[in-house]
């Protein structure tokens, strides 16, 4: 599994134990999703603090 984490447009380098640790993190809350199939190829988040920040 392969993890990028980008802040800001900035790369955030992670070693492999944390790529692991996030990947399966976000995997698990993604295939308990009704709708997601254990067979996904690429799953995209993007988040943004809110203006009111």
């Amino acid at each position: 599994m392969k993890i990028e984490l980008m802040v800001d447009g900035r790369k955030i380098p992670m070693n492999e134990f944390v790529q692991t640790m996030i990947g399966n993190v976000i995997k698990a809350m993604v295939e308990t999703l009704h709708t997601i199939d254990s067979d996904w190829k690429e799953i995209s988040i993007r988040v943004e603090q809110d203006e009111t920040n």
